[in-house]
């Protein structure tokens, strides 16, 4: 008799083995996405090994940072085989100095970003996040579409808002990718929250026989 299969309810009901898989997945996605962001850039980038893991509320401002911190947020929806959503997360001056890179700028401060600024960082953050779900869709099969993402630039405890709003069936918990890209010699965070609905964690993990 084979092994019965326990449906996901929640992040918490995730096995060690499972998490380590979505590492693996990570760890995929991240060198799909150095190679592209290398070809959009013009120039090399290198990306530390994400670490992936999940994280609640609290443990999330301690890997992002101070509540009260600027951030960009980039919100991508899933869809297809897969519903729930992504957050690509940029610290303000970040995206303030990446924007200056790749549009020739000189913006002062991150409320200076404009429609050009925008869609700079939504390049980045298309390669990011779809590196990421090329990634899960090559191991499973599954068919995921990502929406264009949606702009927004806020204090970090007002950006993590938006997911736990939409999602509160997962609980207060989030998968965390934190990603480290280095670019002509400066490192930069670059960190990834998703937030799949369960019914699709659930399809996700039964599809990858876990």
């Amino acid at each position: 008799m084979g092994r019965q299969y326990m449906s996901i309810n929640s992040f918490n009901d995730l096995t060690e083995m499972q998490i380590s898989l979505l590492s693996e997945i990570g760890n995929i996605g991240a060198g799909n996405a150095t190679t592209a962001l290398s070809r959009m850039l013009a120039q090399p980038v290198n990306m530390s090994t994400p670490e992936v893991g999940i994280v609640n509320y609290n443990e999330a401002y301690e890997k992002l940072g101070d509540p009260e911190t600027i951030m960009v947020g980039l919100v991508l929806l899933l869809s297809g085989d897969m519903s729930g959503m992504m957050m690509f997360l940029l610290p303000g001056d970040v995206a303030r100095d990446l924007i200056n890179m790749m549009a020739g700028t000189d913006l002062k401060h991150p409320s200076e970003i404009d429609e050009m600024g925008f869609s700079a960082v939504s390049e980045m953050a298309n390669i990011m996040s779809g590196s990421f779900v090329t990634a899960i869709s090559n191991m499973t099969g599954l068919f995921i579409n990502i929406s264009p993402p949606a702009f927004a630039m806020d204090m970090l405890g007002g950006l993590l808002s938006l997911p736990m709003a939409q999602y509160a069936e997962a609980g207060d918990l989030f998968m965390y990718i934190k990603n480290e890209i280095e670019i002509a010699g400066k490192k930069t965070p670059a960190d990834i929250l998703l937030l799949p609905d369960m019914p699709s964690l659930d399809k996700l993990m039964t599809t990858l026989g876990l």
